[in-house]
């Protein structure tokens, strides 16, 4: 088995990664910008910081020769371990921060099966969930005057007979 060629990843912090290119170009904005400028140099991520770019890196690694199952939109079940593999669900059962900022960095990286995934757990957080709960657990400001509230809802009444 030939070995594969390593790529370096620099994180926001200057941190460096090397990773195998197989498991990099998982990430379409890392694939054309090897394919566009080569793999010599380092590539930076601007936008992902040490933390996140490792727990990426980590996820790729798992789904290089395991690729995930597609995730069936609307979620079935707000129970996400009823949705996805044992190992996906334990990987994106992070503090809340940690979740959106692997959103941000699955969408930047364009990783579309770790986006799904991550969006997937936010959706099983709100799925079955009132407006006041879905704000408490995200801690959202209620900014709406309760005349302002009324008409969205009576403008959405329709979603709730769905």
């Amino acid at each position: 088995m030939s070995e594969s060629k390593m790529l370096t990843l620099v994180s926001s912090q200057g941190d460096s990664v090397e990773v195998e290119s197989e498991v990099a170009c998982m990430s379409t904005l890392i694939k054309n910008m090897v394919e566009d400028s080569g793999a010599d140099e380092a590539i930076p991520l601007p936008n992902v910081k040490s933390a996140i770019l490792s727990k990426v890196v980590e996820y790729c690694k798992h789904h290089k020769d395991n690729p995930p199952e597609e995730i069936a939109k609307p979620l079935k079940s707000a129970n996400l371990a009823e949705v996805v593999s044992e190992w996906d669900n334990e990987f994106v059962n992070v503090e809340q921060d940690v979740l959106f900022e692997l959103i941000l960095a699955a969408n930047y990286l364009d990783i579309k099966s770790l986006l799904d995934l991550t969006c997937a757990k936010v959706a099983s957080m709100i799925k079955g969930k009132t407006p006041e709960e879905i704000r408490k657990q995200f801690n959202i400001v209620n900014d709406f005057t309760p005349e302002e509230e009324a008409q969205v809802r009576e403008e959405n009444k329709w979603c709730e007979d769905a």
